[in-house]
This record gives structure tokens, sequence and C-alpha cells, in this order.
């Protein structure tokens, strides 16, 4: 299973304010481009951190202030913190230590930024490395996306970071307002569940996040669970795992074009928190929309004109599937290649033969586990309803035998 990140706590902090919001490009450029990777929908950057340390960051329309997740890095640098702090998670059950470290400078290909405060996460809380099976470090938001135009092109593999004033609008790009509130975007589109019943919905537009579409009950009593849904893990935050319901809704309206049967996470109430200061301060949302859905466009992130530009690409009318085998894994070891099965659906294809979490998978179709990454592995567990798949996998010493049938559930 690709595991949902919902990126998006720790973004209101009492004290924390970006000091000095200081990104500009490097003298005589209006406009750069540099490649990136789009890993689980998520699009990762490089950061250099200090002029010293390189490393790499998801970027995140849902984060206020920069975030490192892994101390030892901060360490290196020897970095001074001005203040540690603890903040609960959503409903108030577990405690989020970290350090506010001030005036880091921040470069990224063609970008220099300096003075910024930067939140250092005291464990690392979402083990974005062994999730995601790739190296990443830190989440970088609204400081980048404050100052330019930003262009993320899923398909094309790179961002482009234009000044404000040299921006010009492509002429077969849609348009749509969003409100930035609280340093993050927020759209109205029209959503039509599996009733029928449609509405217009607030969300927020949420790059850090790899869901397609979340909507929140709690938000709007016409907002209801389809009668076809499966209760699942729907992702990951700081304050541990996320539950709730998956289904799919009719249609989600983008501009002028409507994708259907969009694969939807129904949050149990308490564990996505909409109404949690801690993640979206005082903001009313139905929901976020995230990657899955923002992949199937080129998206222009315009926050100075509160706008956003999008055009459809190669990947627009591809199916929504959600986790095909109702695994997930987590990728272990100094080269991510031993992966881990932390979690298996109830009452999907993987516990109907037998497959518990904590077992170690060994092989797939008689290819060894070493020779996959994470995402290709993911890939080949949701290949398309109807494969069969042999897998062995190692438990308590033993090597066991397993074969699935992928099952679509929703």
């Amino acid at each position: 299973m690709r595991v949902r990140y919902f990126v998006v706590l720790l973004l209101l902090l009492p004290g924390i304010c970006p000091a000095q919001l200081g990104f500009h490009l490097k003298p005589g450029q209006r406009r750069v481009q540099f490649p990136i990777e789009v890993i689980n929908n998520l699009v990762i950057v490089p950061v250099v951190i200090n002029g010293q340390l390189p490393l790499r960051f998801i970027l995140d329309t849902g984060v206020r202030t920069t975030i490192l997740t892994e101390k030892a890095f901060s360490d290196i640098l020897n970095l001074q913190y001005s203040r540690y702090i603890k903040v609960a998670g959503p409903g108030e059950e577990k405690l989020v230590e970290a350090y506010i470290t001030n005036d880091v400078t921040l470069d990224l290909p063609g970008i220099h930024g300096q003075g910024h405060a930067m939140l250092v996460l005291e464990k690392d809380y979402l083990e974005l490395r062994n999730y995601m099976g790739t190296d990443v470090q830190g989440i970088l938001g609204y400081e980048l996306f404050s100052r330019f135009v930003v262009e993320i092109d899923y398909e094309g593999r790179h961002l482009t970071i234009t000044a404000p004033d040299a921006f010009k609008r492509r002429k077969k790009y849609q348009e749509l307002s969003i409100s930035v509130e609280d340093t993050k975007p927020y759209v109205s589109v029209p959503v039509t569940l599996q009733n029928n019943t449609r509405l217009e919905t607030k969300l927020l537009v949420d790059t850090g996040a790899s869901h397609g579409l979340v909507l929140d009950p709690q938000s709007d009593e016409r907002i209801v669970v389809p009668e076809k849904h499966i209760n699942s893990l729907i992702g990951r935050g700081l304050a541990g795992t996320i539950s709730g319901q998956v289904g799919r809704i009719h249609s989600i309206e983008f501009g002028s074009y409507t994708l259907h049967d969009v694969v939807t996470n129904f949050p149990n109430p308490g564990d996505y928190g909409f109404n949690d200061s801690i993640k979206a301060g005082k903001t009313f949302r139905h929901g976020a929309l995230g990657g899955d859905l923002l992949r199937r466009f080129t998206v222009v992130f315009n926050f100075p004109m509160e706008k956003i530009y999008f055009r459809k690409n190669a990947s627009f009318s591809r199916k929504f599937t959600y986790n095909l085998s109702g695994l997930t894994f987590k990728a272990k070891g100094v080269q991510l290649r031993r992966f881990e099965i932390t979690d298996v659906r109830k009452g999907s294809s993987a516990d109907l033969a037998g497959i518990e979490a904590g077992d170690e998978l060994v092989s797939v179709n008689g290819l060894l586990a070493s020779q996959f990454s994470l995402n290709s592995l993911n890939s080949a567990f949701d290949l398309r309803p109807g494969k069969k798949i042999l897998i062995e996998i190692m438990r308590e010493g033993k090597v066991l035998k397993k074969k699935m049938v992928l099952v679509n559930q929703i």
C-alpha cells in the first residue's frame, strides 16, 4: 500500500513565525526550472541547509514553517535551538516534541533563502524515509509559495519557479481562485456524492498529502460515507496512524474538468481532526484534495494573486485505485531493500491469504524482494484486479508461501 500521508500537523504553533522570509532568485534570474522526483504522489525537491548539507524535502502547500524531520542533521550542523516545545496531536493524546532554530539558510537550485525559522522534530515521527522508500528529511511549504509562482509538472518531473511580476499565464491553462488563509490555499469546487447529492466544498489544496480526496462527514451532514466502503488505515501523521472509511464519490469538478469515481477518504472523528487548531487554525473546510488528484494535471500555484492554473496531463484518464492487496509495507535497512508488512487490512485478499503484520517479505512471484524499490513493490501489489501473486514471507524465522489475488473492494 502507498501510505497516504497527511503532512499537515504542526502548521500553527504558538510562538512560531517564519522569521524574515528570505527566498529570492539569484541575481539576473526571473525564472528557474529544475528536476524533481514524484514518489507516492509527493513532490521531492533538493534543499541545501546553511550551504553545507544537501537534503531532500517534500514540497507541501499545507505547511507553514519548514520542518526537519531528523534531528541528527541539525546536530551535524551544530544548529542552536531557541526554544523546545511540546504539542498535542489530534485528540490531545500524543505529544510531539520539537525544537525551533532560527536564521537558517535554505538553498534550492537557482534560489537562495536567508533568515528562516525551522522546526526540528525531536524524533523521526513520520519515518518518511521508511514509508516512502527513499531518502527524505524534511518538508518545505509556504515560505517558498508565498514569494513565487510555482509550477509543478508531475508528468515532466520538473518544478518551475517564477518571480510574480515576470509570470504570464499560458492560454491553454484554466484558472481557479483560491483563498490563502493562515498560509494555506483553499479552493471551492463542486462534488457529487454516490447518492447524487451535489454540494460546493471548500477544500485544502495539499501537495503534501498523497491521497486524492478527503471529505469530513462532521463538516456537513450531507457528506455521508457511501454504502460500498472499507474500513482502512488511510494515512500517517505526526501523531500516528490515521484510520477511516474509504469509498468513492460520483465526481468532482475541477474547472471544466470532471473526474469520476474518485477514491475518497472519510476519516474517523478525531483521527484527522479537521477542527483541530494544530492542523489548520480556525479555518473551516470540508476536506482536502491531494497528490493523487493533482498529479493528473500540471498545476501552477500563484499565492500572491490567489490563483491556481492547471492543464490536464497524460495521467488524467487513469482510473483511481485503492490498495488492491490490503498490505502496507515499510522499507528497512541501509539500502531500503528489506520490507516489513506493517498493516494488513481486515477482509482484504492479503488477510484472507493469512498474511500478518510483522511478516517480512522474501520474494514476489519468484523475484527476491531486494530487487524491488518500495515504489515498484507497491506498484506490483496494485497492478490490476484479478492479478495472482505468489509471495514468500519470513515469520518467526520460517519462510512461508502465500497465494493471493488482487481485489478491488470499493
